[in-house]
């Protein structure tokens, strides 16, 4: 397959994302990730373009899947796109509503739910098409249309993203509810749009109404983001085990390997000891908070240092009362 060129919207494209990306104050990484991975398929870098397959290898095509149980065209043809200018519309509608999304939802959660609306709008069109040819007739549905792009998904997430909104929202130019804005884009692109696949859009608004059903009549945790969050707990601990050693090691300078009553000096910056009490103390104050001794009090007119035991326990406790007043 040719590599894919930019005509100077994938730039556009890049910018737009940064921007969103910039005034946020968390980064959602899975649509990121989407992004980017939809963009390096369709730009095939000299470095991945032994492995990806061609277009003509996972055109999503009902006939050839069932024939060959070809579950390669079924996954992966959601994520190729046939020119610049649908790449692009496509990942702009990602950036909006996957950002939406996933910061209401939490990465793992909204991965989980990509994953399904993936699996059921495929899933569905497949069954589309098969149910048009045995009870129609229709072959055209069946045989000879292929498919490719994210856009079956991505009405799935429009569902879902406007199934609690009473608000009324534009679609290219009309005005509708927002919770129906995915039935009036299926026909209204269907109508100015050729050769868009209605059946994998309609499966994806489906696919999308057929998740928040299931997730209505489902108590339990979903189990897909269960698994989610255990792959990327595993593959998280070594990151988690490299900042706990560091944590603790910082806390381990900050509070220093002595006990209180011993007489080892603590050099840290940003804390002293009190040589009276051994009581750790922070840099910006001048006396103990224990016992009211002061940061310099300890040392002898000959510069050495005064040993916590020259003290006796009822000066520290006629200290400890003038400073807390018990």
């Amino acid at each position: 397959m040719e590599r894919g060129r930019s005509r100077g919207m994938l730039p556009l494209l890049a910018v737009q994302a940064m921007s969103e990306y910039c005034r946020l104050n968390r980064k959602p990484p899975v649509t990121a990730g989407l992004l980017a991975a939809n963009t390096l398929i369709y730009l095939r870098p000299g470095f991945l373009d032994p492995i990806l397959p061609t277009l003509d290898e996972v055109w999503f095509n009902p006939h050839l899947i069932l024939k060959h149980r070809d579950l390669k065209r079924f996954f992966l043809s959601a994520f190729y796109h046939i020119g610049e200018s649908h790449l692009v519309y496509n990942m702009m509608s990602l950036l909006w509503k996957g950002i939406q999304l996933e910061t209401n939802m939490g990465s793992v959660e909204f991965a989980s739910m990509v994953a399904a609306l993936l699996g059921m709008s495929q899933g569905i069109t497949l069954l589309l098409a098969k149910s048009l040819l045995l009870f129609f007739d229709y072959e055209r549905a069946y045989y000879h249309e292929h498919a490719v792009g994210f856009s079956g998904v991505l009405f799935a997430m429009k569902v879902v993203l406007n199934s609690q909104s009473d608000n009324y929202t534009y679609i290219h130019g009309l005005m509708v509810p927002a919770r129906h804005a995915a039935w009036a884009e299926l026909i209204l692109i269907q109508m100015f749009v050729p050769g868009v696949s209605f059946l994998g859009h309609l499966g994806g608004i489906l696919a999308g109404i057929l998740y928040l059903r299931l997730k209505a009549s489902y108590s339990g945790p979903d189990p897909l983001t269960t698994i989610i969050r255990g792959f990327t707990n595993v593959l998280s601990w070594p990151l988690r085990f490299v900042r706990n050693f560091c944590q603790l090691w910082r806390q381990r300078r900050i509070s220093g390997g002595g006990t209180v009553g011993g007489s080892r000096i603590r050099s840290t910056s940003g804390v002293w000891r009190c040589r009276a009490c051994t009581f750790d103390n922070s840099g910006w104050l001048s006396v103990c908070e224990m016992c009211g001794t002061g940061r310099d009090d300890g040392l002898s007119s000959f510069g050495s240092l005064t040993q916590p035991h020259d003290l006796s326990l009822e000066e520290l406790r006629h200290r400890r009362i003038q400073r807390f007043g018990r």
